[in-house]
């Protein structure tokens, strides 16, 4: 993340009927990356018993947590009651990014029309999340990916499982659009810089991290791919696509 990032003010606002609280460690790391935690605040209807399995999680972790009933049954209230909070937030003038939890694409608008106040917005879900509130973030990150990377032996299962077969076809995807940004971006010796090239790809694909393909850096990322020459000066590290022969 960019260092004008660094000391961003930060709301996380999670959706606990959508989020499960096995993934507490990610969300809050996740946002502590994007600079200071103002706002912790949690929606659901704590009444029910589905919800019982939050309530050690929320006090180890100082979460507030925010009541709504379900007052039509089938219907999730506390959508209503997440992207109400967002927008009084909005109105505080009090921070620079939030972090919104879940993978409903309820919330596609909500976080449309916070970037349209200029304010950062980090959706956090599985990767079932439709792909509408995907590209409605600033960025995206798969906590259920997350997560499992984390997990002891995750990299010795005998057979892939869909998350990584999507994967991998998602990778062919990022293989593509890297060819495509340093074509139309490198100077005119073909070269481009990391930086560049990973901001111009985070724009175009909120959901890319290299975590999610078992890297923990861009640079050894791009370069496990062998489709770049890499260039070295100083701290700044280039690319140029490799010739064909």
């Amino acid at each position: 993340m960019p260092n004008e990032m660094k000391e961003m003010r930060v709301a996380i606002l999670i959706d606990a009927e959508n989020v499960a609280p096995k993934y507490i460690s990610i969300i809050l790391n996740e946002a502590n990356n994007l600079g200071n935690i103002i706002i912790k605040r949690i929606y659901g209807d704590w009444t029910s018993q589905q919800m019982a399995s939050w309530r050690n999680t929320i006090l180890d972790n100082s979460v507030q947590p925010i009541q709504q009933y379900s007052n039509v049954s089938g219907k999730n209230s506390s959508d209503s009651a997440l992207i109400i909070d967002a927008m009084d937030l909005l109105y505080s003038h009090r921070l620079d990014c939030f972090c919104i939890v879940s993978s409903d694409s309820d919330f596609t608008r909500l976080a449309a029309r916070l970037r349209e106040s200029e304010m950062y917005v980090l959706g956090m879900g599985e990767q079932k999340t439709p792909q509408s509130f995907i590209s409605a973030c600033n960025k995206f990150s798969y906590i259920d990916i997350l997560w499992a990377a984390a997990q002891p032996d995750t990299r010795e299962s005998k057979q892939p499982s869909k998350e990584e077969t999507k994967t991998g076809v998602r990778l062919k995807t990022i293989r593509a659009a890297l060819v495509s940004i340093c074509e139309e971006n490198s100077d005119d010796n073909g070269w481009i810089s990391s930086s560049l090239l990973g901001n111009l790809l985070g724009k175009q694909f909120p959901d890319f991290d290299v975590r999610n393909f078992r890297y923990k850096k861009f640079v050894p990322f791009v370069e496990s791919l062998g489709l770049f020459e890499t260039r070295r000066e100083s701290l700044n590290v280039f690319f140029r696509l490799k010739s064909e022969k």
